[in-house]
C-alpha cells in the first residue's frame, strides 16, 4: 500500500492577516508614489512654470542686445571734440563657414582684403567661439558694401554689418587729453566681469581705452537695450516681439578752449614739449598740449602692427602725454617759491641781500657752485634774485633752510604728488627728502644734495602739469583747487555743472610774504617779454640742465648732442592784479628758457587776453539746451 498523503491544516485566520498588511503595504506605496507624481507635476506646472516656459520659449524667441550710442565730447565753447560716425564691417560666422580660407580667396575678388587683415583675422580665429560673428574687415566703403551685397547669396555666413565709431574730427590736437577708444580685449572682459559690469556690454565692442575717454566711461557707455524676436527653426526672423531701446551715453563738455589748445600745438611745431594752461579761478584746464601726438583714429578700428611699432619705437616718444607723464627738473621757475619759504621761516626778509660774486661755497669746503652769469650779480635781494634769478641768492637760501623743510613746504604746492586731475595717465614726480634717498637709494644724504635742490635741480622732478598748479596757487595768494577737465554733464533735460573740488588754502604766517613774491614775478614779466604787453603779466623762466656738467667745464650747446641739452622752461600768468590764466610751458633741448619758452609764453597770453570771443564755425557750434 503506498503511504497516505499528509494532510497540511491551514491557518485562516494567519494568511487573512499576512494577506491584509501585503495589501495595507502596497496601498502606502501607491499612495506614496502618486503623492510624488503629483508632487512633481505642482513643480512643473506650478513652482517651475514661467521658467520652463521661458525655456520653451527659448526655442523661438531670440534675445538680441542692442548697443548705445556713446556720448559725445565738447569743449568748454560748445565746439565737437569726439562724434560718432556710421560705418560697415564685414562679419563671419565661423559654423556657418565649412572652407574659411578657400571663402577667404574667393572674397578678395570682390573687396580689399589685405595679407595683414586676413592674418589677423585668422590668428583671431583660433581663440574665437564658432557660433559668434567674428569681424572679418573694417570700414568698408560704400561701393564694397554694394558689390558684396550682389554676392551676399554666394557666402553664407558672412554678412554686412552697420553701427557708429568713434570719430576725432581733431586728430591728434587732442589725443592726450581725449584718449581714445578701442576693441574690447580679454584683459577688458575679465575687469568688466570682476566689476560685474560685463551684461552692460553685451552690444559693444569698444570702450575707453586712455585719457577722458576710459576716465569717463560709465558716462559716456550708456546702457544696452535689446530686441526680442521669434525665430523660425532655421533662426530666421519672424517678427519682431518688443524692443527695448538703449540708453545712450551721456554727453560732456570740458574745460578746454580749443582755440587756445590749437596755438599752443601751433607754437610747438612738432617739437618735444608741453604747454598747460589753467583757469584760476577753479582749477579747470583751458590747454593741455603733449608734442609730438599722434592720430587717435586708427586705434578706434584696430591699428596696424606695423604702425604701433613705428609709434612705440618712435625716439621722440609721441605715446607718452608729457604734460601728466614727463618728468623734468622745475629749474629756476620754483625759486619764487624757494624765495616764500624763506620769507615765511624768517631766513631772508624783504630787505635782505647776499653778495654775489659769480660763485657759492659750502663752509669748509674747496668745490665752487657757480651762478649762470659767470662775474655774478654783485649784492642781490629778494626781488633781483628772482628777477635776476640769482643762483647765488638760492644756493645760500637753501643751505640755510635744509631740505626737508623744502620738501614739507614744496608738498603743499603738489610737488611730489599726484594731482588728481581726472585722467589716469599721470606721475607723482619726486620731491626729494632725506628719507626718501634713503628709501630709494639707502644712501645719506649729501649737503651738495641740498644745494641742487635749491635751485630746481638735482633728484626734483615735476611734470608740465605740476608746475602749472603750483604756479596758480601762487597767482591765487595760497588758494588751491584740484586741476580738472569736466565742466558739466548733459542729461536728457539740461547741462549739470561738475562740482569745483577746492581744497584747503595755504595760509602764511605773513599773508604779505605773498604780495613780495608776486611782485617779483610781475617785474620779471616787465623785464623781459611784457614790457610791451597791453595788459600785466607775472612770470619766471627757468633752465634745466639735462645733463652735469664739471666744475671746470663749460657748457656748449654746439658741441653737445642734441637730446642732451638744456631744457627750457616758464611759468608765468595774467592779468597780473586778477588771474585769469596761469601757464606752464616745457620745451626739451630747447636751450635758455628765457629766450626760447618766453616768446611762447607771450604768445599764449596774448592769444588769450587779446581775444574777443572765438569765431566758431556754424559746423562747430551746438545748442546747450
Amino acid at each position: 500500500m503506498s503511504p497516505r498523503k499528509r494532510i497540511t491544516m491551514h491557518d485562516h485566520a494567519a494568511e487573512a492577516s499576512l494577506f491584509k498588511r501585503r495589501a495595507l503595504f502596497t496601498f502606502c506605496c501607491v499612495v506614496v508614489l502618486l503623492s510624488v507624481l503629483v508632487a512633481n507635476l505642482h513643480h512643473l506646472q506650478v513652482t517651475s512654470f514661467s521658467d520652463y516656459a521661458t525655456r520653451s520659449n527659448e526655442n523661438r524667441i531670440r534675445v538680441v542686445p542692442v548697443a548705445p550710442s556713446r556720448g559725445l565730447i565738447y569743449d568748454r565753447n560748445g565746439v565737437l571734440l569726439a562724434e560718432n560716425q556710421p560705418f560697415y564691417s564685414l562679419e563671419l560666422i565661423p559654423e556657418k563657414v565649412k572652407d574659411i580660407p578657400a571663402v577667404l580667396d574667393e572674397l578678395q575678388g570682390l573687396i580689399s582684403l589685405s595679407e595683414e587683415e586676413r592674418d589677423t583675422f585668422l590668428e583671431a580665429l583660433k581663440f574665437h567661439r564658432r557660433f559668434k560673428p567674428l569681424t572679418l574687415k573694417n570700414r568698408l566703403t560704400e561701393e564694397e558694401v554694394a558689390i558684396f551685397s550682389v554676392n551676399q547669396h554666394r557666402f553664407p555666413g558672412i554678412q554686412v554689418e552697420a553701427g557708429l565709431k568713434r570719430h576725432y574730427p581733431h586728430a591728434e590736437l587732442l589725443t592726450h587729453v581725449l584718449g581714445h577708444v578701442g576693441k574690447i580685449n580679454t584683459k577688458d572682459r575679465q575687469a568688466l566681469e570682476r566689476s560685474d559690469q560685463w551684461q552692460n556690454y553685451a552690444a559693444t565692442k569698444d570702450m575707453g581705452k586712455q585719457g577722458v575717454e576710459k576716465f569717463y566711461e560709465s558716462l559716456l557707455h550708456g546702457a544696452p537695450g535689446h530686441l526680442e524676436e521669434e525665430v523660425n527653426n532655421r533662426g530666421r526672423t519672424i517678427r519682431v516681439l518688443k524692443q527695448v531701446p538703449p540708453e545712450p551715453g551721456q554727453d560732456i563738455y570740458l574745460t578746454l578752449d580749443i582755440g587756445l589748445q590749437k596755438k599752443a600745438m601751433e607754437l610747438l611745431a612738432g617739437k618735444r614739449g608741453s604747454i598747460v594752461a589753467i583757469d584760476p579761478s577753479d582749477g579747470g584746464v583751458l590747454a593741455m598740449v603733449s608734442s609730438p601726438s599722434y592720430d587717435p583714429n586708427p586705434f578706434v578700428y584696430g591699428i596696424s602692427g606695423k604702425a604701433y611699432s613705428d609709434l612705440l619705437n618712435d625716439r621722440s616718444r609721441p605715446l607718452i602725454n608729457r604734460a601728466t607723464q614727463g618728468l623734468y627738473s622745475p629749474a629756476s621757475t620754483i625759486k619764487p617759491h624757494m624765495a616764500l619759504l624763506g620769507l615765511e621761516l624768517n631766513a631772508i626778509s624783504e630787505k635782505t641781500r647776499v653778495w654775489d660774486p659769480g660763485f657759492w661755497q659750502i663752509p669748509g669746503v674747496e668745490r665752487k657752485y657757480r651762478d649762470w652769469k659767470k662775474w655774478g650779480h654783485g649784492w642781490v635781494d629778494v626781488y633781483h634774485a628772482i628777477t635776476e634769478s640769482c643762483d647765488i641768492f638760492f644756493y645760500d637760501l637753501v643751505y640755510k633752510i635744509g631740505v626737508d623743510e623744502v620738501s614739507s613746504f614744496m608738498e603743499q604746492f603738489g610737488f611730489g604728488q599726484s594731482s588728481g586731475i581726472d585722467l589716469f595717465e599721470e606721475s607723482a614726480g619726486i620731491m626729494p627728502s632725506k628719507d626718501w634717498k634713503r628709501m630709494r637709494y639707502n644712501q645719506p644724504w649729501y649737503i651738495g644734495d641740498t644745494i641742487s635742490v635749491g635751485i630746481g635741480q638735482g633728484y626734483w622732478t615735476t611734470t608740465p602739469l605740476q608746475l602749472a598748479n603750483a604756479a596758480t596757487i601762487m597767482a591765487n595768494h595760497g588758494k588751491r583747487f584740484t586741476p580738472h577737465l569736466l565742466k558739466s554733464i548733459k542729461d536728457s533735460t539740461a547741462l549739470i555743472n561738475n562740482p569745483v573740488d577746492e581744497q584747503p588754502p595755504i595760509a602764511l604766517r605773513n599773508a604779505r610774504n605773498w604780495d613780495i613774491i608776486n611782485e617779483a614775478m610781475r617785474q620779471t614779466a616787465m623785464k623781459s617779454r611784457f614790457a610791451d604787453a597791453p595788459y600785466t603779466a607775472a612770470m619766471k623762466t627757468g633752465t634745466a640742465q639735462v645733463y652735469s656738467v664739471a666744475q671746470d667745464e663749460k657748457y656748449d650747446a654746439a658741441k653737445v648732442e642734441e637730446h642732451l641739452r638744456d631744457n627750457a622752461l616758464v611759468v608765468a600768468y595774467a592779468p597780473f592784479e586778477h588771474p585769469k590764466i596761469v601757464l606752464a610751458i616745457v620745451m626739451e633741448n630747447a636751450g635758455w628758457g628765457g629766450q626760447n619758452a618766453g616768446p611762447v609764453a607771450r604768445a599764449m597770453l596774448d592769444e588769450f587776453m587779446l581775444r574777443d570771443k572765438w569765431e566758431l564755425k556754424p559746423s562747430e557750434k551746438v545748442s546747450h539746451e
